[in-house]
């Protein structure tokens, strides 16, 4: 990681330069020749996007997310990557990633992070004006289309020569395989022979993505007495399972409810008589005059650290000991959770340089975006390996994960031509 430290320590005292009022400093003939090449890749890039919007790859679609890495891996072989499918265990129910390589000794070594799954399916690509609508149009398959972009350009200015740069193109970032280690033992590996990460999900309004929230999910299981309600509250019966769960959640919300990128969203809720909960979903049945013994919740617990992920989970356990009267409740977690991208230095030297290459376009500043503002994503597993960046993908629109999600055609070009001189500029 030497390359790496020394980078980071000129990084760093270029963008106190800049930040200081200094002149930016003018693209070169290659960049110039780069960033043309990207603009005469406009009309490929459309029509790719077409053609794997137009591929239905939910991730539970094996042969739809192996379609569309086939489709992506022809368009990598052309500009000289070495492609391979990885291949996931049987069981896991998962296609597998796709990898492209290019090798070289030349400048820091990248990896480059997409993935092919989208969360829905059926939204076939349609065209008006300049938006581009379809599942995963955005989310993130126009981010993909973009990162190709930039490489077909710098391809094309010979400007890849010498150079390693790692593709990774997960299948099952939306809905990722269990057990996590083995579905992301292949980035771990890659990011171990890589000095930098820069991940395509989608742009967001002149950002770029400098840390992102991890996710873990929790289970609340609450027994208490039953019998008359007339006796609720009484020294035999106590408070009842329902009560219970209501207190336990009232306290999540008044002591975790206001700390800074913390939150916890209980997403289902059942308890009666009998009730039961299977993942996220459950059932319930109860009588007014029956004090209810049994209560579940279910919800996800979202955090910027590993740090802020341990303290929270303490404090959770620490209110669920209390207990009410003649009640007893269990608070468990996932076994494993989607890590953060924590912001580091690193990951800011990084935003300045995307912000130098931005504004030598003259494309305008590009600034760190509200890690509340982000899910996780892939890049939280490898980010506490390596500098990264997220959110260099297409613009959009609508809501992903949702019908109507859409790329902005018009933001093709200028989001590969920061992404092609920002990788340029890192492997000089």
């Amino acid at each position: 990681m030497t390359r790496t430290i020394a980078w980071l320590a000129r990084a760093l005292i270029a963008v106190a330069w800049c930040g200081a009022g200094s002149a930016q400093a003018a693209l070169d003939r290659t960049e110039r020749a780069i960033a043309e090449q990207v603009v005469q890749g406009q009309a490929a890039a459309e029509v790719l996007l077409q053609q794997v919007v137009d591929i239905e790859s939910p991730t539970e679609n094996l042969a739809g997310v192996r379609a569309v890495g086939d489709a992506f891996a022809a368009e990598l072989r052309e500009i000289g990557f070495q492609t391979r499918w990885v291949e996931m265990p049987g069981d896991m129910q998962r296609a597998g990633h796709l990898v492209a390589e290019t090798s070289g000794t030349r400048g820091n070594r990248l990896l480059l992070l997409g993935h092919l799954d989208t969360v829905l399916a059926g939204e076939r690509f349609r065209r008006e004006g300049q938006r581009a609508y379809g599942t995963g149009a955005a989310d993130m398959k126009g981010g993909v289309v973009v990162m190709l972009q930039a490489l077909r350009a710098l391809h094309a200015a010979g400007a890849l020569k010498g150079r390693q740069v790692t593709v990774l193109l997960t299948g099952d970032e939306e809905d990722a395989g269990m057990p996590l280690a083995a579905a992301r033992a292949p980035m771990v590996d890659l990011a171990g022979r890589s000095d930098m990460v820069l991940s395509f999900e989608a742009a967001i309004d002149g950002t770029a993505t400098i840390g992102r929230r991890g996710v873990n999910g929790w289970t609340l299981e609450v027994n208490g007495e039953t019998g008359h309600s007339s006796q609720v509250f009484g020294e035999e019966l106590g408070s009842g399972a329902v009560y219970e769960l209501a207190r336990v959640l009232a306290a999540f919300h008044e002591e975790l409810g206001h700390e800074p990128y913390l939150t916890l969203n209980p997403s289902v809720v059942v308890g009666g008589t009998t009730a039961q909960l299977a993942d996220y979903r459950g059932s319930a049945e109860g009588k007014t005059n029956v004090v209810a013994p049994l209560a579940f919740a279910r919800g996800d617990l979202r955090f910027i650290s590993l740090e802020q992920e341990h303290s929270a989970m303490e404090r959770m356990q620490a209110i669920v000991a209390r207990h009410l009267p003649r009640t007893r409740a269990t608070l468990r977690f996932d076994e494993a959770s989607y890590p953060p991208m924590t912001p580091t230095p690193g990951n800011a030297a990084l935003l300045g340089e995307l912000d130098r290459a931005s504004r030598d376009l003259g494309l305008g500043a590009v600034e760190a975006f509200d890690p509340a503002g982000r899910g996780a994503g892939d890049i939280g597993f490898i980010s506490h390996l390596l500098p990264g960046l997220d959110g260099l993908g297409s613009g959009g629109g609508g809501h992903s994960h949702a019908p109507g999600e859409y790329t902005g055609l018009e933001t093709l070009t200028p989001m590969a031509q920061r992404a092609a001189i920002l990788i340029y500029r890192l492997t000089r």
